[in-house]
């Protein structure tokens, strides 16, 4: 694993051993940045299911003002914060060890509203969060948020979860990325 653009470009990170952990790929993680484009600037990302921290770093690297971390998993965990302490951006970092749906559920939404949302579950967890995000409070999201979500590619999203609606899905091998948005509060997509 490494760093693809920005300040931090080339640097190589640490990377999980064993299949507990399955860190985005290389290729993904810039079709994801190639996706975003200028949104990351200046943003507010919350990364949930952030594993090792690598598209969180990412975002910083390439000039986010502030990541959220949620992970749950302890070897996630050290990972991460080994990461972020390497590249020296812990001031611009938020590590909320918790399950996912922990964070989302509860009334305080770390460094919100967010521009920008990624979410990696593990792969079996998908329809749990696509459950979740039907409980999702729209004023943690900025009003032009945009949440990718990361997923199997025969795994099927729905068009529209809670405030989101969908934009686009982009597959890559085995894997995809499906973008949404956040839905007007007086007009939802037809």
């Amino acid at each position: 694993m490494r760093i693809i653009a920005g300040v931090h470009r080339g640097r190589r990170l640490l990377g999980p051993r064993g299949q507990a952990i399955r860190p985005t790929s290389d290729r993904v993680k810039e079709a994801l940045f190639s996706i975003l484009g200028e949104r990351t600037r200046g943003a507010r990302v919350l990364d949930l299911y952030a594993g090792t921290g690598s598209i969180g770093i990412e975002a910083l690297s390439r000039g986010a003002a502030h990541v959220t971390f949620v992970e749950a998993d302890r070897d996630a965990l050290r990972l991460m914060q080994a990461n972020l302490h390497q590249c020296g951006l812990q001031q611009s970092a938020s590590i909320c060890a918790v399950d996912a749906s922990r964070f989302v559920l509860r009334a305080n939404h770390g460094s919100g509203p967010y521009n920008i949302v990624f979410c990696d579950p593990p792969y079996q967890l998908t329809p749990e969060l696509i459950a979740l995000i039907q409980e999702w409070d729209r004023d943690w999201l900025t009003d032009d948020a945009v949440v990718i979500l990361e997923h199997g590619r025969n795994t099927e999203i729905p068009s529209t979860m809670g405030p989101l609606f969908q934009v686009k899905r982009y597959d890559y091998g085995d894997t995809a990325l499906t973008r949404f948005q956040v839905t007007s509060q007086e007009t939802h997509p037809s």
